[in-house]
Formats: C-alpha cells, sequence, structure tokens
C-alpha cells in the first residue's frame, strides 16, 4: 500500500465520507489511489471543484448542513492561500473540517521522484505550505516522516472535532504520498465527545434566569444543531422569554413565526436588551454594540466556546459561563429551570410577547407590500416575494451585506436548518457555500442570495462550472444595485456633513456599467433573467424555481435602485 491509499483508508476509518478538492500537480499519488477499484464506502468520494476557495464553502456547506467531518484537498502553497480565507470563516464559525496540502522535500534530486522543474522555481515558500495557513486554522502541521503519515490524518480528525471545532491542516509531501507504507495502519480511533457543561454552574444559571422579571435570550450560531433549536424553545416558553437573533445571525436559530420570536436586533442595543434585567447568550459572539452599552444587567453566556478564544477583544461581561454542548447544555437548563418554576406561571408572558411580535411581524409585512406599489424593486419587496414563493422544503443560502436586514425580517417561512450565512466578514463564500448545501441534500431546492458587490469576489466560473459538471444545480437571486451601498453608508455615518455628502462624490462605490448577469448562468446551460420592475419579480423568481426543477442553474438579477 502506498501512502496515498494509506491516507484515502484512514480517513475514511475515522468517519470521512468525501474529499472537497481542486486541481493540483501534487496530488498524482492520490488520483492514482482513487483510480484503482475499492468496494463501496471503502475509501471517501472524491468531488472536484474548480477554485480553492470553492472547495473549502463546499466543505463548510456541507459539515454545516450534515454535521459529517469532511476533508479538503488543496494545491500546494498557492492553493493554500488560495483557501485561507474560507479558512479563517470556518474557523471563527467553529467548522471542523481536515485540510491538506500537497509539497515537495527532494525537488526531484535523485534518488527522489523526479518533481517537476515548477517545484524549485515557483511553487516552494519558506516553512511550506503549513506555516501559510497556520494563522486560519486551530493547527497546522508539516508531516515530516511517511512513518507517521495514518497518525497523523487520525490526529488530525480527532483535533479538528476536539471543542472548540474547526479546520485542521496537514501539509503532505508528495514523495510521502509515494511510498510504500513500511508498517500498518494503526486501529480506528475515536472521535472527541461533546464536552458535558458543569452540572452546579448549570444549576446557578437556572436560579438566575427563574429569578429574572425580564429575561431575554439573544442567539446567533445555535441553528447548525437543530436538536438545540428544540431545546431552546422549550428553554424560552418555560420562561416565557423573548427570543432575538443577533444582527449577524448565521442559521435560522428558532422558529421565526414562534410567539416569542422577536426577530432579528438590527440595532446597535435593540430596546428589548435595554428593557431586560437578564441576558442569556446562547451561541452568540456579539449581542449588541459597543459591549458596554449594556452596564447593569446580568448577562449569562451559553456555547462551545462562550467567552471565543479566537477573538483578541470580546468585552461582553459575562456573569453566568456555561462551557459544553449547546444541545445538551440546554436540555439540562430546561430541566432546572421546569422543578424550579411552577406550571403555568409564564403564560401570561408567553401571551403578552405573543402579541406584541406579531404586530411587529404584521407592520412589517404591510410596509414590503407598500414597497411593490413603488416605480422600482427594493430589498424589502424582493425578500417579501421570496417568501411567498419559496418551496417549503427550500434552503437559502445568504451573502448579502446591506439587504442582510430585510431579508432576516421578512423571509420567516424558513425552518431550522433552512438558512445558512455565508458571509464572515469577507465576501467571496456564496456560491460554494451553497454547492455544498446543495451536495448534502440534492433533492431540496437551494436558493443563493447574493449582492452584485458580492458577486464579484466569488470564483463565479468554477462554481457555475461545478453546478454544471455535478450536476447540482440551484438558484442565485442578485440583489443589483450597481454598488458598495455599505462602503457608502460607512461615509455618510462618520462624516454627515462632509465633502462627499455634500458633493454627491463617493470614491470607489460604483459597479457601473451594468453587465449582462444572467448571461453567465446561460454559459453553463443555465437559466437566466433580468427583472427591473416589481410587478415582475414574483413571476421571474417562479420561472427561476422552475428552471431548477428541471436541473438547470438559474440566475435573477434584481434591478434595485443605484447606490449613486
Amino acid at each position: 500500500m502506498i501512502g496515498a491509499e494509506a491516507l484515502l483508508r484512514t480517513l475514511r476509518a475515522m468517519g470521512v465520507e468525501r474529499i472537497f478538492a481542486s486541481p493540483g500537480s501534487d496530488w498524482a499519488p492520490l488520483w492514482e489511489a482513487l483510480a484503482r477499484p475499492y468496494e463501496p464506502h471503502e475509501v471517501p468520494e472524491y468531488v472536484s471543484s474548480r477554485h480553492e476557495e470553492t472547495a473549502v464553502c463546499m466543505a463548510s456547506g456541507y459539515m454545516q448542513s450534515t454535521g459529517k467531518l469532511p476533508a479538503v484537498v488543496l494545491h500546494t502553497t498557492v492553493g493554500a492561500l488560495h483557501a485561507t480565507m474560507a479558512l479563517r470563516q470556518a474557523l471563527h464559525q467553529r467548522l471542523p473540517m481536515v485540510v491538506l496540502a500537497g509539497e515537495s522535500i527532494t525537488f526531484g534530486e535523485p534518488p527522489g521522484p523526479a518533481a517537476g522543474r515548477q517545484w524549485l522555481r515557483v511553487l516552494t515558500d519558506m516553512g511550506g505550505p503549513a506555516r501559510l495557513a497556520e494563522t486560519s486554522v486551530k493547527w497546522s502541521f508539516g508531516l515530516n516522516s511517511s512513518l507517521i503519515l495514518p497518525h497523523t490524518i487520525q490526529r488530525a480528525c480527532q483535533l479538528a472535532m476536539a471543542a472548540p471545532r474547526g479546520p485542521v491542516f496537514v501539509s503532505v509531501p508528495t514523495e510521502f504520498l509515494m511510498e510504500e507504507m513500511s508498517a500498518a495502519a494503526p486501529a480506528a480511533a475515536a472521535l472527541p465527545a461533546p464536552p458535558a457543561a458543569n452540572e452546579a454552574a448549570s444549576a446557578e444559571l437556572a436560579r438566575a434566569l427563574c429569578a429574572a422579571s425580564h429575561p431575554v435570550i439573544l442567539t446567533e450560531e445555535l441553528g447548525r444543531n437543530l436538536r438545540a433549536v428544540d431545546r431552546l424553545v422549550e428553554l424560552a416558553e418555560a420562561l416565557g422569554a423573548p427570543v432575538l437573533d443577533g444582527w449577524h445571525a448565521d442559521y435560522v436559530n428558532f422558529p421565526r413565526g414562534h410567539p416569542l420570536y422577536a426577530g432579528p436586533a438590527t440595532e446597535p442595543l435593540p430596546p428589548l436588551l435595554a428593557e431586560a434585567d437578564f441576558v442569556l447568550l446562547v451561541e452568540a459572539v456579539a449581542g449588541w454594540h459597543p459591549p458596554s452599552a449594556l452596564r447593569n444587567t446580568k448577562v449569562g453566556a451559553l456555547g462551545e466556546d462562550p467567552l471565543h478564544s479566537h477573538l483578541p477583544f470580546w468585552g461582553f461581561r459575562a456573569d453566568h459561563v456555561l462551557t459544553g454542548d449547546p444541545e445538551a447544555s440546554l436540555a439540562r437548563l430546561v430541566e432546572q429551570v421546569k422543578r424550579s418554576l411552577k406550571p403555568g406561571s409564564r403564560d401570561a408572558a408567553v401571551k403578552r410577547w405573543g402579541e406584541r411580535n406579531q404586530k411587529q411581524r404584521a407592520e412589517l409585512q404591510a410596509k414590503a407590500r407598500a414597497a411593490g406599489e413603488g416605480r422600482s424593486i427594493t430589498a424589502a419587496w424582493a425578500a417579501h416575494q421570496i417568501n411567498q414563493v419559496l418551496p417549503p422544503d427550500a434552503i437559502v443560502v445568504n451573502e448579502t451585506i446591506s439587504h442582510r436586514g430585510d431579508i432576516a425580517r421578512l423571509i420567516d417561512r424558513l425552518p431550522a436548518g433552512g438558512l445558512y450565512e455565508a458571509s464572515y466578514g469577507g465576501l467571496g463564500m456564496g456560491l460554494g457555500t451553497a454547492l455544498g448545501v446543495k451536495y448534502a441534500h440534492p433533492d431540496r431546492p437551494v436558493v443563493m442570495l447574493i449582492g452584485d458587490g458580492s458577486l464579484y469576489y466569488n470564483p463565479v466560473l468554477a462554481a457555475f462550472g461545478a453546478c454544471q459538471e455535478l450536476a447540482l444545480p440551484m438558484l442565485v437571486v442578485m440583489f443589483d444595485n450597481a454598488g458598495y451601498f455599505s462602503q457608502k453608508g460607512d461615509v455618510v455615518r462618520e462624516f454627515p456633513q462632509g465633502w462627499a455628502v455634500r458633493t454627491n462624490k463617493f470614491a470607489g462605490t460604483s459597479i457601473q456599467p451594468r453587465p449582462d448577469y444572467p448571461a453567465l448562468a446561460r454559459a453553463f446551460g443555465g437559466y437566466g433573467e433580468q427583472v427591473e420592475a416589481p410587478r415582475e419579480v414574483r413571476g421571474a423568481l417562479e420561472r427561476g424555481l422552475q428552471a431548477l426543477s428541471k436541473g438547470q442553474l438559474a440566475l435573477i438579477n434584481l434591478v434595485l435602485d443605484p447606490v449613486n
């Protein structure tokens, strides 16, 4: 058995079912190993994309929507650098994956393999790929002996799944992949079990929640675990506590039609938090802004890594910290709260919040409908129409920025597991994430919401090519305001009476002239349409979904008023 086959078998033994990859000249031994016949499920399935960022994002989308550990294969140093922004996002989102890049350690000198001249001339950097990737992953290692190849892959899988979870990186020399293994691979090892929260700390938090007269729950990242969402519903109902989504909620963290759902926290300090006497942060990174704005309110933080050890500054004062698997932590907390409160004692609070939240939702929907009477398409009208036409089993992936608030407020029919946020500080992750979600759920329609500014950061040709090659159709709905509204908004906020506002001259915010965006979908056998009138939005979306049902990629470009 050569090293490449040992790598494949070790990954599969550790539960890895899929390898997401981009092409590169350093993996010939792996492709040779994949070419030999195997029994079903003997080695992972190899999924080829056309860009390193696409490969990592596909792994992210797949992991988020299945919970299964993926592997990623990248081209050497240059490929690792291409992938680092997507790896940084996976690190912050705590998405485990085993990322592998090749390298050469003999550079074609005999008696080593006859590596091409490109290795010494254009592909080599000090420290190799492992050094280049180390700041974007939780653990990075350059494999230094073929003897420990399978052991290292095994350990990488364990470390990726150990709390706080995240991507790990191993640089594997091509020479080791070509060697015959001199020792048998180690027996399969266990992946780490999720950590359990301290029972005494949980009981103390339960007492504080029960003693609060106006508790509020805020969450941002809980919805990756669907069972944890169910536990949060139980806790909120037991306490009679409203639940807010954070400004940057990554999932459906709480049923959006539930009486206790108070919507997204779009303001820096939502009034609901200012009124609270206890705020429970459940898998939340930044519940309000700035952190010092909420001074005298008791705060609890619950999650896998509730103090966010990967951040240089957090700033949220926490009176109670409960570290552990959120599903198990919430389940125990529900039991403790229910033992302390009389049945039905919070029913009046649930009813009161339900009436308030229903009124708020009705007002938002009325404003969105009114927007449809205007001369141009608005983000609110587009979100309202998307909400109306989405199939019940649809999954939405979002990579809009300035339109995120309308989407979060008005697309309220998605169940838990029906939304994935693709941006985390940087843009360019959306199409790859949507591909990974679609790969995990091939029978469900996947709808990608994206701004025109975001589209330019995505490897569009690579992603659309993967859609076509892998038969992973999606509906891309583009919010096209011909510019970078968030960039303009920053200038207006910081300099409201400044030169840019007075002269209406905003540097670098325009994306004009508009190209024929729908032609991009047609170039890959898909359906494309541009829409400029509000009354035409619904029909266009329905035609896009119809194309999707036929197995086609579809792109619907919604033309909004331009930024400038």
